[in-house]
């Protein structure tokens, strides 16, 4: 969802639920950048969560301080939009001229959007031919409430920056995790703290899109819950014996099944979608990135219930990075996906 189209001197911001991210690249050639500066500085879950004056200070405090402690001087920032807060489709529309297309889609974007016209802020983007009508052409289509929109522009600029652009958190997801020059379809799962940001991909542009109330505080609830111990013992376990059944005599496992299975579902169910619509496309693999990365055994779970390849996705395999900041890097490396597609943005 571009404010403006083009980008110069800019840092990416990522206010996640769990940690304020900020970003600066330097573009180094056709798809590869060189990272110029970083922050990241913790936040309370609450904090994101509340509304008050107060949070939405101390919220900016924490921003501040983590583009301070990054050294970014630029002062022009493109911004990541909540996932719960957008909506994100692929529709299909009659083959046409591009500029008729302009004219016919100002109509139809009411039809495909689930709020007011009025009161919604829409972007779209020509994917090309349809994959199951060649008669047709897909449009990737994204929304949010006006309000939303512009409170944070408002809010990061009363901090003194200046937003340039802003864009659906699973968008920028993309950009950074899914590898150049992948010929079949890839589903994308990003684990968050309250939730996974997943998308199917082909021909390097998203075919489905979703949100899904699961993270890693979901799982620590279920192992406080069933194996009746604090949440930052909870924590330990998980991040480090993981889904192993010889770790803990498996009991992190046993006490994850239900809630892996119900996640699992929504994982096979958005690849069930994804092949009636585009039934002659196979999806080849799964990348996984977030605490999806992080959690032990994880991937091996994942794979032995849907019968699919899954790997751990990269979100820095676009960008070189310094031996120092990899070693800075190491144990959040993977919370990453969502503010470096932002700061990879080219202005298209």
């Amino acid at each position: 969802m571009k404010l403006i189209k083009g980008v110069g001197n800019f840092f990416a911001l990522d206010i996640g639920t769990n940690a304020v991210r900020v970003v600066q690249l330097d573009k180094s050639g056709a798809d590869t950048w060189s990272l110029k500066a970083y922050g990241y500085a913790g936040i309370d879950s609450k904090l994101t969560a509340a509304d008050s004056p107060e949070a939405r200070t101390k919220l900016g405090e924490v921003i501040l301080t983590a583009v301070g402690q990054s050294g970014i001087k630029a002062t022009d920032v493109v911004i990541g939009l909540s996932a719960q807060k957008t909506f994100t489709t692929v529709v299909d529309v009659p083959t046409m001229p591009d500029a008729e297309l302009r004219g016919t889609m100002k109509y139809q974007i009411e039809r495909y959007i689930p709020s007011a016209i009025n009161d919604t802020k829409v972007d779209w983007k020509l994917l090309g031919q349809s994959l199951h009508d060649p008669k047709q052409q897909e449009v990737l289509l994204t929304s949010t409430a006006i309000s939303y929109a512009e409170d944070q522009l408002e809010f990061v600029e009363g901090l003194g920056f200046n937003v340039i652009a802003a864009e659906p958190d699973p968008l920028a997801m993309i950009r950074s995790l899914l590898p150049s020059g992948v010929a079949d379809a890839r589903l994308i799962v990003d684990m968050g703290e309250m939730s996974t940001n997943l998308a199917i991909t082909y021909g390097d542009a998203p075919r489905l899109v979703r949100t899904i109330p699961v993270g890693l505080s979901t799982l620590l609830k279920a192992i406080v819950q069933n194996l009746n111990v604090q949440e930052d013992q909870a924590r330990q376990f998980v991040l480090k014996f993981g889904l192993a059944p010889d770790r803990l005599d498996g009991q992190v496992l046993r006490a994850l099944d239900s809630t892996l299975e119900s996640f699992v579902g929504e994982l096979t169910k958005s690849t069930k979608f994804f092949q009636t619509r585009y039934p002659n496309v196979s999806v080849g693999g799964i990348l996984v990135s977030g605490f999806a990365a992080t959690i032990p055994r994880f991937n091996e779970y994942v794979a032995s219930k849907m019968n699919i390849a899954v790997t751990p996705a990269n979100p820095w395999q676009k960008v070189r990075v310094s031996q120092s900041h990899q070693q800075q890097l190491l144990p959040i490396m993977n919370e990453f996906a969502t503010v470096v597609g932002l700061a990879e943005r080219t202005g298209q």
